[in-house]
């Protein structure tokens, strides 16, 4: 027997692209159903698991759009992680790609120098960089970002999430993550 757990459904805007790459825009199969219930999503795809009361029975949804479409922020969300995801999980003074938890970000301006938090001075480092840089500005420790770092657009993010899917993609999602993709010819 399959666990419910292993059933959250793919949220998808009301037109059919995902609310968000990265993090993946997923509910519990318990809000989905309760959505679908109150009539605020449509069923898109389905699981082949059934859940039943005394009085209803339904499919799990898999895939579920919703009937008010949610405008998406113009502008990104100042976060560790959208920095990551702007670097590409990449090392900007070395290059090298790392998992989330080895990566820090690094102001390529020291705070302590008036560098300030924000896109255009903060760079995802690996700690090993992150420690050799140090407190120091990128000319004395000849560590030089390898992109200059700027705002990104939610375009820009959503394109890069593209690129990094997550460990569990029910094949009810495929359709839906990755059909905007710019295809390449021969």
């Amino acid at each position: 027997m399959v666990s419910l757990q292993t059933c959250p459904a793919l949220v998808l805007n009301a037109d059919y692209k995902p609310l968000s790459y990265f993090p993946l825009s997923v509910w519990p199969w318990q809000e989905a159903v309760k959505a679908v219930f109150l009539d605020r999503v449509e069923t898109v795809s389905a699981y082949d698991h059934t859940v039943r009361s005394p009085s209803f029975e339904m499919r799990l949804p898999s895939v579920i759009a919703l009937r008010s479409y949610i405008p998406l922020n113009k502008r990104p969300a100042f976060t560790r992680f959208n920095v990551f995801l702007r670097d590409r999980f990449s090392c900007q003074y070395c290059g090298l790609r790392f998992e989330t938890r080895d990566l820090t970000f690094d102001h390529v301006i020291p705070r302590s120098r008036g560098g300030r938090a924000t896109w255009s001075n903060v760079v995802t480092a690996c700690r090993s960089c992150n420690m050799t840089k140090g407190n120091r500005m990128p000319g004395e420790s000849r560590m030089f970002p390898l992109t200059r770092p700027v705002a990104p657009t939610t375009f820009q993010l959503r394109r890069n999430g593209q690129s990094f899917p997550p460990n569990f993609l029910h094949e009810h999602w495929r359709d839906y993550l990755y059909w905007d993709s710019e295809l390449v010819s021969d």
